[in-house]
């Protein structure tokens, strides 16, 4: 774990925090990521990156056009009652790889289930994201998980029919 002397004073080397949540208090899915990369780091902004799908595929799961700008992707996600969250508050990382995450530390997962009474789901955006959920955190029988392919840039395994496809799944 990171050194809570050090961490308070943000001294170590590529350390990077998460965004607080994107949620509502009537939310039905969660969508669980790692830890926001450099150009979402930059924009602020969750799945900043020009070439990261999760914008387009949300969009198209949804029935709706891909939104043009910020507000609008929170708007996408709270008429669709989806959350969007990353497992690491904080941990090191040195650029955007998830293969690069070290020494994280959780964000509350738990409260925030216990917080969204509602929630039916949560997705893993990645098979880092679900790792990381299953090294501190135990699964729910009242909860529905699907492990989802990434949609970050650097996975190219699927084009967008097949990953929209596999996504579609969080909302049945």
């Amino acid at each position: 774990m990171l050194s809570e002397e050090f961490e308070d004073l943000n001294l170590i080397p590529n350390l990077k925090s998460s965004f607080d949540p994107i949620t509502k208090k009537d939310i039905e899915i969660l969508i669980l990521g790692t830890l926001p990369g450099d150009k979402s780091i930059e924009l602020q902004e969750y799945y900043g990156h020009s070439r990261n799908r999760f914008w387009k595929v949300i969009a198209r799961i949804t029935n709706n056009e891909t939104p043009e700008n910020y507000l609008d992707k929170i708007v996408l996600l709270s008429t669709s009652k989806i959350a969007v969250w990353d497992i690491a508050h904080k941990a090191i990382r040195k650029g955007s790889l998830d293969t690069a995450i070290f020494q994280e530390k959780p964000n509350d997962i738990n409260g925030f289930i216990q917080n969204h009474p509602n929630l039916k789901v949560i997705g893993f955006n990645g098979k880092k994201a679900e790792a990381l959920h299953d090294k501190y955190f135990e699964r729910s029988d009242k909860i529905k998980y699907y492990s989802l392919p990434s949609t970050s840039p650097a996975n190219a395994k699927f084009g967008m029919d097949k990953i929209s496809e596999i996504w579609l799944k969080i909302l049945k």
